[in-house]
């Protein structure tokens, strides 16, 4: 199979990317010219690099029709950060972006689009997220994820595309972005430090990378997967519990750093995704567990510091 993955640079993209190829695919990925390729650099030779940018999908055209991609992945997304949540480049980019880039895929011949939603499109729910619950976003991000699942499913029907839109709650593991919350906290404890964090009550729902990249590609061959999923671990654990974890993989004898601060204004304390229907239509269910995911990832970030540090020296 012919597959197409925009984002391929990002923290589930180079995930789905060794995932892709592993099953034996045909795989091209969009790439910003300015993204790094190190995380891809044990894969590059067996991929083609479509070099483009959201702003200017257009200009993807001709290398899409020379590819022909049956199945495209979608998860390219301008401002994903948190201080970018409500900026208007969130519907200025990715709205037009997600749904032009469908109309070119279309015409190129793919007829199944995997969609990356986010569980902001449900707002504040504060419980198990169900995908029978009402859309509520409640930030820019939100809206705009919402409405390129809404407006792309009736797109895709009238593309003649199956349409799959998976509202995705935590992902952890490798190449994560350092200032989301296990990587944060894992640099900062490797460093002797200790973090400053709220007392850690949230309940949240974190899934291995290597596990969502495994739900991309099921859903992706499964011609009954259509319309909307959730993807998660199924499973809550406090932060608080998340970061002792950390602590005791990487030196017991420090503090947590939990309790330093307080919780932001109109602070989510419990997210948790039900995954029953995702595992019903697909057989997929998690595969590593969170004590396992943890111990690979402190295990990666400090392979990380060993490079960086004999990089040092070299350079020294």
């Amino acid at each position: 199979m012919r597959c197409f993955v925009t984002g391929a640079s990002g923290h589930l993209g180079v995930a789905l990317t060794h995932e892709l190829l592993r099953q034996g695919q045909e795989v091209a990925i969009m790439l910003r010219p300015s993204s790094s390729r190190e995380a891809l650099h044990d894969v590059l030779a067996r991929v083609r690099v479509i070099e483009g940018v959201l702003e200017n999908v257009d200009a993807l055209k001709t290398a899409l029709e020379d590819f022909r991609p049956e199945v495209v992945f979608h998860l390219a997304w301008f401002g994903v950060a948190n201080r970018f949540k409500d900026d208007p480049r969130q519907i200025t980019v990715n709205l037009h972006a997600s749904l032009r880039l469908m109309e070119l895929c279309a015409a190129a011949g793919c007829k199944t689009w995997v969609g990356l939603g986010s569980q902001a499109e449900y707002g504040r729910v504060d419980g198990v997220l169900l995908e029978s619950l009402p859309a509520r976003p409640e930030t820019s991000y939100g809206v705009v994820k919402q409405a390129v699942g809404s407006v792309g499913a009736k797109l895709a029907a009238a593309l003649e595309m199956r349409f799959v839109w998976l509202r995705l709650l935590a992902t952890y593991g490798p190449f994560d972005d350092y200032d989301h919350l296990i990587p944060f906290v894992i640099r900062s404890l490797l460093e002797g430090k200790s973090p400053e964090l709220t007392p850690g009550e949230q309940i949240w729902d974190y899934l291995y990378v290597e596990d969502a990249a495994r739900a991309l590609w099921l859903v992706a061959q499964n011609p009954a997967a259509q319309g909307v999923f959730n993807l998660g671990s199924g499973e809550g654990r406090t932060v608080a519990s998340l970061v002792e974890a950390l602590r005791n993989l990487i030196n017991p004898g420090l503090s947590s750093g939990l309790g330093s601060k307080p919780y932001a204004a109109g602070q989510i304390m419990h997210l948790q995704a039900n995954i029953d229907h995702l595992k019903a239509v697909t057989g997929w269910q998690p595969s590593v567990s969170l004590e396992e995911g943890l111990a690979r990832t402190v295990a990666w970030h400090r392979e990380q510091r060993e490079l960086a540090e004999r990089r040092i020296g070299v350079g020294a």
